[in-house]
């Protein structure tokens, strides 16, 4: 999956990462970019048009479908961070509404017309997804539900030429991450990282030095291997193919 020439819609694609991967899409030849924002935006290069998405929001999820006729590349980026001790269920609920049920609403919305042009999802998970970090279990537990998540869009879309890739992100030097002291990767560096993980065909992408580290041992660890044996276990595919855990 080449960037050039390609129509993408970016989730949370006004600021951190987001910002990050439409400049560097665009870099790389894009066609049309659809930039999903809950505010207002504005771009100067004509290829980008704003998209009013707050993914929690059904209506906008709906509006937003409606709007985009066709699409080779979404890409799930939209998130939320807050530091928590999970003694507060609101913080765990708010967490999962944006960072799992966010991109399950989109990726089901958008599914037909990625049917369609045979495309791929791309996520911006975190390292927190294999792993929770101690100061963050809210964060790392909505990024493991949707690590999964997306582990069984990869077996469910197999069938239909829609390819799924994880982006797991060690610490970025965005907003979201202003009050911890670790060493960061610029945001142009990580989505570089991520797009070339898309280019490559990987299927679980490691898009910075900090990340990259554990990237040969899962590829070649049991848990995949057993994502791989467990994949087995898709239902075939029906034929009205387009419109798979679509609601």
């Amino acid at each position: 999956m080449n960037i050039e020439n390609k129509t993408v819609l970016i989730t949370g694609a006004n600021r951190g990462i987001g910002q990050a991967l439409l400049n560097e899409v665009l870099r790389r030849g894009a066609k049309r970019v659809y930039a999903g924002s809950r505010g207002e935006q504005h771009h100067d290069d004509e290829r980008v048009i704003f998209v009013k998405l707050d993914i929690t929001d059904e209506h906008d999820v709906r509006q937003a479908a409606e709007a985009i006729k066709s699409l080779d590349i979404l890409i799930n980026n939209a998130g939320i961070f807050m530091p928590d001790d999970l003694s507060d269920v609101e913080i765990i609920n708010r967490h999962l509404a944006v960072n799992f049920f966010g991109p399950l609403k989109v990726t089901q919305a958008l599914l037909p017309a990625l049917t369609r042009s045979r495309g791929a999802i791309v996520n911006n998970l975190s390292l927190s997804a294999l792993v929770p970090v101690a100061s963050t279990p809210a964060y790392s537990i909505s990024k493991a539900a949707a690590h999964n998540l997306m582990q069984a869009f990869r077996a469910l879309l197999s069938g239909r030429g829609v390819a799924v890739h994880s982006c797991f992100t060690g610490p970025v030097d965005t907003d979201m991450t202003r009050g911890f002291d670790v060493p960061k990767s610029p945001p142009g560096l990580v989505a570089a990282g991520i797009l070339d993980g898309l280019e490559k065909g990987e299927e679980d992408i490691f898009p910075d030095p900090y990340s990259e580290r554990i990237a040969g041992g899962w590829r070649g660890g049991v848990i995949k291997a057993l994502e791989q044996e467990f994949a087995a276990f898709a239902p075939p595919v029906p034929a009205d193919a387009g419109d798979c855990c679509h609601h």
